[in-house]
């Protein structure tokens, strides 16, 4: 039986990402694969642009502290002043503005003083005043370049701002925005089937009688899968029926790049979906790992379509998208390699002692910030692999290796689960 470390090499060793690209609008992109790297077409800041409101100066005209310079216009966003900056003479300047060429500093409005306003005057003395040149205090001694943003700090033309096989966030996409990327080439996006096996199973809109329960595995899948990248086709409730089943695995298989199904995967006589696989002409690659809960697990291919047979219990199906098909996932769409790592943090369990067991097992936690900003994992009262009830109130799943005892306060590896 493979660990679930050689169970996901195997599996990643099987896939090969998808060498398509499409280009989409820059306004869709969010959540894609960027499929090649995206280079700057200019310098970002594309001019000295001031970071503050205030005065425009130049620097020399400081040798000895504070002084009173003559304000000749001023640069705001967008309109920036046209003229020249002489010895003496200062712009006023807004966020984001550009400094004029003669100037090299800016010194913020809190460090400025206007002379007092004079009284109201009439005839000639009125047309004085109004001819009278505008002077400002500046309470500084500015150095060169002080609150200025120069050209090209952000990022130089020609200079790579995003590397291909990263899923795009939304402040990407304001990047991409700031170089002129309108069409982003992206990977395509994985078509997933998806359906769940079991006589017992009813649809959420239906009341259970004796011996049924209401379907809800492909709920948490599909979400995860488009939270994933993928395109959904949820097929539902498939009964335990061979015929029906082989109907419905050969008609999905030609419109699907993975197949996902759950239930009917463990060893039981209604177990039927692993024979089935097979008979469509799915090779069986292995189907069983060293892991609690989850165990029994179906991983096959037919050509270069993965398929994942997840056991039916809720918890068991979780670990086994989470731990095995979301990596897989991120590989066939050019996401890049961290992507498929089993990511795990550490934490000081606070429960009793484990019982040792010869599979990998994963406890559902709480995870609380200690004092000394450790995270310390609390163990749930978690029933079986059946109760999702009890798992929905969990941050993660403590990892317990095969074999090992934990006991208070001990640090071991957890893996956060999908907010």
């Amino acid at each position: 039986m493979l660990t679930p470390t050689q169970a996901l090499s195997t599996i990643l060793d099987r896939l090969a990402p998808a060498a398509a690209v499409e280009a989409v609008r820059l306004e869709k992109a969010r959540g894609r694969v960027l499929a090649s790297d995206v280079v700057s077409d200019l310098d970002l800041p594309p001019f000295e642009k001031s970071a503050m409101d205030g005065y425009a100066v130049r620097s020399g005209d400081f040798p000895y502290g504070p002084r009173s310079l003559r304000v000749v216009g001023e640069s705001k966003a967008g309109m920036p002043y046209p003229g020249a900056v002489g010895p003496g003479e200062c712009v006023a300047i807004y966020t984001g503005a550009e400094v004029p060429a003669d100037c090299d500093a800016v010194v913020m409005v809190e460090k400025s003083r206007r002379p007092a306003s004079a009284p109201a005057a009439e005839g000639d003395d009125a047309q004085a005043a109004a001819d009278a040149v505008e002077v400002v205090q500046l309470d500084d001694k500015p150095k060169a370049w002080q609150h200025i943003c120069r050209v090209g700090e952000d990022l130089k033309k020609g200079e790579t701002t995003l590397v291909a096989g990263k899923r795009l966030t939304a402040i990407d996409l304001s990047v991409l925005a700031a170089v002129g990327c309108e069409y982003v080439p992206v990977r395509p996006r994985p078509r997933v089937a998806l359906l769940t096996t079991g006589d017992e199973l009813v649809p959420v809109s239906s009341i259970p009688k004796n011996g049924q329960i209401r379907e809800g595995n492909t709920y948490y899948l599909a979400a995860r899968l488009e939270e994933s990248g993928a395109q959904v086709d949820n097929l539902g409730i498939v009964a335990d029926d061979e015929a029906q089943l082989e109907r419905v695995v050969r008609a999905v298989l030609s419109r699907c790049d993975v197949l996902i199904t759950t239930g009917g995967v463990s060893m039981g006589k209604y177990d039927i979906v692993g024979g089935v696989l097979e008979k469509v002409g799915f090779e069986p690659v292995f189907h069983k790992v060293s892991i609690k809960p989850g165990k029994p697990l179906w991983f096959g291919m037919c050509g270069s379509t993965p398929v994942f047979a997840l056991p039916g219990n809720p918890v068991s199906c979780l670990i086994g998208f989470e731990v095995f098909v979301r990596p897989a996932l991120a590989k066939l769409e050019g996401e890049s390699t961290d992507a498929w790592e089993d990511a795990r943090l550490t934490g000081r369990w606070r429960g009793g002692a484990t019982k040792p067991n010869d599979r990998q097992q994963n406890l559902p936690v709480r995870v609380v910030r200690a004092e000394d900003g450790a995270d310390e994992l609390v163990p749930l009262a978690w029933t079986s692999s059946a109760d999702i009830v009890e798992l929905s109130r969990a941050q993660g799943l403590a990892v317990v290796e095969p074999g090992r005892v934990v006991s208070e306060g001990e640090v071991l590896e957890w893996r956060p689960l999908p907010p």
